[in-house]
């Protein structure tokens, strides 16, 4: 930071903005700090910050919005649990609309996925930019406030980190192994998820023409977004909310074959 400044925090911010694992809230902290110093312009850092997330979600805005779920998917299957990836965010949507942006940078998972899902839901370009740049602006500055304000309790954190570098080195390398084990687990853990059953279209049309067509029940899961009350259905299939299955399984019979289908 001290070296760098500005480049520094604008590269790691914009990482974190196109979903790289990148610390951008630490960033955003030692920037603050490095204002309260003197060291950075206060209103130029938070500038070059606010920049640096408004391009990296209109990028993933854009390519949402031309590619449809494709780069929606993409993220999903790099994610511990693609089953609830894409859901997940899609919920925040379903329930909070474009109020999302404004709170979808402090929600893990949610901050990398809610650009491109309001992209590949159609959502007017200004009036994406208008709440993603609130945002952007309240994410900044809750963290570079709060390195503005803590700059001394920050340089004792680091003095300390200076006197005990031996120890600190310790604890970094077992809590990356820890992290690394943990992230090893729920990945094995979900990899059921990984692989979804299907059926091909011409053999479930054959099952439905047949006589046993009482035994399938033919469900329609749209997401929010891709579904409205008048959208054309499969006839004699069933729709249900995706971003409310607790209530809406109660809906559906035990007894019979379930197919779903989606976007």
């Amino acid at each position: 930071m001290a070296r760098h400044g500005y480049a520094f925090l604008f590269g790691v911010v914009l990482a974190e903005a196109i979903g790289l694992p990148a610390p951008a809230a630490l960033a955003l902290v030692a920037g603050g700090a490095a204002a309260a110093s003197g060291t950075l312009s206060a209103p130029l850092a938070f500038a070059v910050a606010v920049l640096a997330l408004l391009i990296g979600d209109s990028v993933l805005y854009l390519v949402g919005r031309y590619t449809g779920w494709g780069l929606l998917g993409l993220l999903c299957r790099l994610s511990m649990n693609p089953e609830t990836c894409i859901l997940r965010s899609a919920e925040s949507f379903y329930k909070r609309g474009k109020m999302t942006l404004l709170i979808s940078k402090f929600i893990p998972g949610v901050n990398t996925m809610a650009a491109p899902l309001a992209g590949s839901m159609k959502m007017p370009p200004l009036q994406f930019l208008r709440f993603d740049l609130a945002g952007a602006a309240l994410y900044a500055a809750a963290y570079f406030v709060l390195g503005f304000l803590f700059r001394d309790f920050l340089a004792l954190i680091m003095s300390g980190f200076v006197a005990a570098s031996h120890l600190v080195e310790a604890v970094l390398v077992i809590a990356v192994a820890g992290y690394v084990i943990y992230r090893v687990w729920t990945y094995r853990k979900h990899r059921i998820y990984r692989i979804v059953p299907r059926i091909q279209v011409e053999e479930l049309a054959v099952r439905l023409n047949a006589e046993t067509q009482g035994d399938i029940v033919l469900v329609d899961v749209r997401s929010h977004g891709y579904y409205d009350s008048g959208a054309m259905r499969i006839r004699g299939s069933l729709r249900i909310e995706p971003n409310d299955l607790s209530r809406e399984l109660t809906h559906l019979p035990k007894d019979k074959d379930i197919y779903l289908y989606c976007t």
